[in-house]
């Protein structure tokens, strides 16, 4: 199964000295997978331990003594670990404070060994005093698997290197080809055991079934790691997500959460499924102008949920509307648009907001900033693409060039440029890579 971070795994390998590399990301994206399979095919061998089912006494970590470690953990995982031949992974690290803070001192040891480590609930843990190993690990962010990753398993590697090949004419002449994979991906989402069962057998009940398990699972977390007195709060925000995004308004209204409700009595519960990586929050800027940090109001706000998938299954969308009626993405508002793009741009490297003037309607879906550049984003669902809030946008910063993702095909036209939805996820990793794509009309 190929994955977009491999590639930040062989990176850090052969970038030397490094410190060691922390995987993060919520439960189910595939981060033990990913592990073993880099130490499967850049290392000799692999010493794997797992600290959430075969934790470590603590009493190894004493004095963080680095060859005491070492021999301790090659007797647990049956392993000869050897400098730069042996790769160490810690699992689930954050099950283990004392294992995370010794990080710190395999960063400053002269020894060589190479560790990776991963957890989920990471930033959950450090409420309960982790000592996290601060400016001690690269840190790595490993998110459901992207539209390209999917076509890369369902449709090979033909399919996935034409995406890849940044040919924008060419690529969007083969929309008969594309729209049904991005159909298909609209039903399973990027969580890696969805995908691997979809595309063993097509068989969209037993994605679905994964689906409720994966969001199952996050539901016995939330009993598990949540205080009693802020459990219902962070229940209560999660299962609104799908009526909020088929708002035509999708910015989050605590009100429609709870009535008379204010935002200080619901913040633990947002920063609780933030830090978990199960929500994207994108918060508001006041102007489309650089840098937008500037103008942004973090208390006015859209959530989306970390994965498409789920976000359908959540919503108990059956597959008939997305592989029968044909007119998914214009339904519910567009809100499954809206959260395709938002995961696009998250994975690609991007911090988006999105743009709204107070006492006005006049709104944009998102907006980034690419180096020294702002680009005001419009994401259209449907076959209409009038954007009188772009016009408006775009009329009064005449500098600025925006993007449209839709359904119509790609186009370069005066200051917007159209992008096909199916090539969203390959148009925003190539602005991500190229300086040109950053700055002004360029685009």
């Amino acid at each position: 199964m190929f994955r977009y971070a491999y590639k930040r795994l062989v990176d850090w390998k052969n970038s030397k000295p490094h410190k060691p590399l922390l995987l993060d990301g919520a439960r189910q994206t595939g981060k033990t997978w990913l592990l073993k399979e880099f130490g499967k095919n850049e290392y000799k061998n692999t010493a794997y331990i797992n600290f959430d089912s075969s934790p470590l006494p603590d009493e190894v970590f004493t004095g963080f003594d680095i060859p005491r470690i070492i021999r301790a953990l090659s007797s647990v995982s049956g392993q000869t670990i050897l400098p730069s031949e042996t790769l160490i992974v810690f699992d689930e690290v954050q099950e283990s404070p004392l294992a995370l803070t010794s990080l710190k001192y395999f960063a400053e040891s002269e020894l060589g060994y190479d560790i990776c480590a991963s957890g989920s609930l990471l930033g959950i843990g450090l409420h309960a005093g982790t000592g996290f190993p601060v400016g001690k690990v690269e840190e790595v962010s490993l998110y459901p698997m992207s539209f390209n990753e999917f076509v890369m398993a369902k449709g090979g590697k033909a399919k996935f290197d034409f995406l890849e090949s940044s040919n924008w004419d060419e690529i969007s002449l083969l929309h008969s080809d594309f729209f049904p994979l991005l159909q298909e991906y609209c039903f399973t989402g990027g969580m890696p055991e969805v995908v691997k069962a979809y595309v063993g057998g097509q068989d969209l009940y037993r994605a679905r079934e994964i689906q409720r398990s994966i969001l199952l699972g996050y539901e016995k977390d939330f009993s598990k790691h949540i205080p009693v007195s802020l459990l219902s709060k962070v229940n209560l925000v999660w299962r609104s997500l799908p009526s909020q995004l088929a708002k035509e308004n999708k910015k989050f209204l605590l009100s429609s959460v709870k009535k008379g409700s204010m935002l200080k009595e619901f913040e633990e519960a947002l920063k609780w499924l933030e830090e978990a990586r199960l929500i994207y929050k994108v918060d508001r800027c006041s102007k489309a102008g650089y840098p937008l940090k500037f103008y942004e109001e973090p208390n006015i706000f859209k959530l989306f949920p970390l994965d498409l998938g789920l976000l359908g299954c959540m919503a108990g969308i059956d597959p008939s509307a997305i592989f029968v009626k044909g007119t998914f993405f214009a339904e519910f508002n567009g809100a499954f648009a809206e959260q395709f793009i938002a995961q696009a741009l998250i994975s690609s490297g991007f911090e988006p907001f999105y743009y709204a003037k107070s006492n006005s309607r006049l709104e944009l879906d998102f907006v980034i900033q690419c180096r020294d550049s702002v680009i005001p984003i419009e994401v259209k669902s449907g076959n209409n693409t009038k954007a009188k809030s772009l016009k408006t946008v775009l009329e009064e910063n005449p500098d600025l060039t925006a993007v449209r993702f839709s359904r119509l095909g790609f186009k370069r036209q005066d200051d917007i440029t159209n992008v096909p939805l199916f090539m969203a996820d390959s148009w925003l990793r190539t602005l991500r890579k190229t300086s040109s794509g950053a700055s002004g009309k360029s685009l």
